[in-house]
């Protein structure tokens, strides 16, 4: 294989890869709808709901990504730490459920023996 045949693989490599690597993220640019002409495709009935649902959406997200970076500060892997969060959750709910069960029955007494004494 002689130098001169090399050189024109070269080329034809590197006009190859300035193509791909310019091209690729234009096409992507130009493709891509503008987020604002794509809402205004909607219907009305989709706009509408779209607007209602927005604000739960970014605070769902805002929680979403407030959870990973507590997560991701901990020497554990992410997955691990999210599962630690969720049985900690569960933990914190039965705990609850068992103070209410709790409260509950110590009114019941009171109210017995305010009616025991009240009679």
């Amino acid at each position: 294989m002689s130098r001169a045949s090399r050189g024109g693989m070269y080329f034809k490599l590197a006009a190859v890869f300035t193509v791909v690597s310019v091209g690729g993220p234009l096409g992507m640019y130009y493709l891509t709808p503008d987020p604002d002409a794509l809402f205004q495709r909607f219907s009305p009935e989709l706009q509408k709901r779209n607007l209602e649902n927005r604000d739960r959406r970014m605070a769902e997200y805002e929680d979403f990504r407030t959870k990973m970076i507590e997560y991701s500060k901990s020497d554990k892997p992410i997955w691990v730490a999210a599962e630690e969060a969720r049985e900690k959750a569960r933990a914190d709910i039965v705990a609850r459920t068992r103070q209410e069960q709790r409260d509950r029955a110590e009114q019941q007494e009171a109210m017995k023996k305010e009616m025991a004494a009240g009679r």
